[in-house]
């Protein structure tokens, strides 16, 4: 399992921090503990790991501060009508504001990764925050 907690196993800090690949790997592997019908709806969602969300995405969401966006859903949600020139929906993770948040919660890294994916695909599917809630409990390692 990699990077399930800020310190190794003799309490230091790791020498690197988790690459971009790494988050991948992480959301990848939360989208496949999704249950069905859930996973066969997911096969048009492009996933982006960037280290911080587009200064105008900040700006059009109003947070001032690149490290107060972990995670963003963009798209139609399954069941609205696709329009001519949708571009597919994405889910974008920014791993520096990830791992600041990893660092400053102490929640291992997975779990972290799979909260906010899940919350991201929540969007996707229309989802209340409690039904994304529940939904996390049942992808949580």
């Amino acid at each position: 399992m990699l990077y399930v907690s800020p310190m190794d196993d003799a309490g230091q800090p790791p020498r690197f921090a988790p690459t971009r690949e790494d988050i991948e790997s992480l959301a990848l592997a939360a989208l496949s503990r999704l249950p069905e019908p859930f996973r066969s709806h997911l096969s048009n969602v492009v996933l982006f790991v960037e280290e911080f969300a587009d200064p105008q995405v900040l700006k059009e969401m109003e947070i001032d501060d690149p490290f107060g966006l972990t995670g963003l859903y963009t798209g139609r949600p399954v069941g609205e009508a696709a329009q001519t020139g949708d571009l597919p929906p994405t889910v974008h993770l920014f791993r520096r504001p990830l791992l600041d948040e990893w660092v400053e919660t102490g929640v291992p890294l997975d779990m972290l990764i799979t909260h906010v994916v899940v919350h991201e695909i929540g969007h996707h599917f229309g989802l209340s925050d409690i039904d994304m809630h529940v939904l996390e409990d049942m992808v949580t390692l």
